[in-house]
């Protein structure tokens, strides 16, 4: 490992490896690339511990847009991040996403949402009760008063192969991964200027860039800032079902999409199984290394809310469940991407409120724009910046699950 370098990312997984793809990529860029990743095994990551999924159902426009390039991703990934025969398959899904209504606003909330989704060519539309039991005749509507269903550019995914193909590349390019851990970041002049690694390196660094996912927040106060991200746990259930309804649509041959629940708990078919989860009640930070999962979330969220929706959930079994963490940003739920008026070489990619697998394209390319141009090309995120964080501007995304 070389002593100094252009570009350091703390942090290896989707949303590191996809700025250290992008930036490698860059025509503009050539400079050296440095990913410091603490566990190559990535086995209590975001990513890793995803549900894996893709959607246009947003309330922000900029969102919507941002999983549109997504999609753009993933449909190519296989030939893009090919490296010598290897093309990673990323198989996606398209099972797309319906969202229930029940009360007035959360009605009036659908049809904003969608007002803002059909603006950007998302391909969604908005259902009554009879429409939604005639495409899904096992859920029980009586009581639903609107539905949103996305018919293409909605799925789900390899969380693994997203990240292992951005990687992939990045390295073919010339990016550099070393195992190895942050502890420190060193300033001078208003700027960044080095990285201290554990084993007790230090190098220097002409960018940094924070990709730590749920320990944003501990790598900022590294350099005297702070952001609004904090650990917020998510558990994941896997069940088996009696009668399972898969197959009965009437609508994208057979297959069911993701829901989402009036209740806020969420389901799709996972193989011959079903993937869900919900909110908890008590939705306080945790511990960083807090990765044990709630058992009774399933029972008391997750099982009541899906036998009232369809009599097929009634009789189900959990055959396997999973804790994760989203990297929270307790202002608005949206990520904050781009550097800090203080130190204008440190760069933020955080706070995905768990969509970052899903916002990782986007993230990786605006960032790489920002280091090799100054500032955004494409995509224009300066609504996502730091500056409404040191304003308290939220910029509010209302779908968050």
């Amino acid at each position: 490992m070389r002593d100094s370098h252009d570009v350091v990312i703390v942090g290896g997984a989707v949303i590191g490896s996809s700025v250290a793809y992008h930036l490698a990529a860059n025509p503009d860029f050539d400079g050296t690339i440095l990913v410091v990743e603490r566990d190559p095994t990535y086995a209590r990551a975001s990513t890793a511990l995803s549900a894996s999924s893709i959607r246009t159902q947003f309330s922000n426009a900029i969102n919507v847009k941002i999983s549109q390039y997504a999609g753009e991703v993933i449909r190519d990934f296989a030939e893009t991040m090919r490296v010598g025969d290897a093309r990673p398959d990323l198989n996606f899904q398209p099972g797309g996403y319906l969202f229930l209504a029940r009360t007035p606003e959360q009605a009036q909330t659908l049809r904003e949402n969608h007002a803002v989704q059909r603006a950007c060519g998302a391909d969604v539309v908005l259902w009554d009760r009879d429409t939604l039991a005639d495409a899904f005749p096992h859920l029980r509507v009586e009581d639903i008063a609107l539905a949103s269903y996305g018919r293409s550019g909605e799925g789900w995914f390899d969380n693994m192969g997203l990240l292992q193909g951005f990687r992939a590349k990045a390295r073919e390019l010339g990016a550099e991964y070393v195992t190895d851990e942050v502890v420190g970041i060193g300033c001078t002049g208003g700027r960044v200027a080095s990285v201290t690694l554990k084993s007790g390196v230090t190098v220097r660094a002409g960018t940094v860039v924070n990709a730590a996912g749920p320990r944003a927040a501990m790598v900022a106060r590294m350099t005297g800032l702070d952001i609004p991200v904090e650990p917020r746990k998510r558990t994941l259930f896997v069940f088996d079902c009696a009668r399972s309804p898969e197959g009965t649509a009437r609508v994208n041959g057979g297959r069911l999409p993701l829901m989402v629940d009036v209740t806020g708990v969420h389901c799709r078919p996972e193989g011959r199984y079903f993937l869900t989860g919900g909110v908890p009640v008590d939705d306080a930070a945790v511990d960083r290394d807090d990765f044990e999962p709630r058992h009774a979330e399933f029972e008391e969220i997750v099982w009541p809310a899906l036998a009232a929706r369809s009599e097929a959930f009634e009789a189900i079994k959990v055959v396997n469940m999973w804790a994760g963490q989203y990297a929270y940003n307790t202002l608005d739920h949206n990520m904050i991407v781009g550097a800090h008026p203080e130190l204008p070489n440190f760069i933020f990619a955080n706070g995905f409120s768990g969509h970052g697998l899903q916002q990782a394209p986007a993230t990786g390319r605006a960032v790489s724009e920002l280091i090799a141009h100054g500032g955004f090309r494409t995509l224009d995120l300066s609504d996502l910046g730091v500056a409404r964080i040191l304003g308290n501007r939220p910029f509010l995304e209302r779908a968050v699950i």
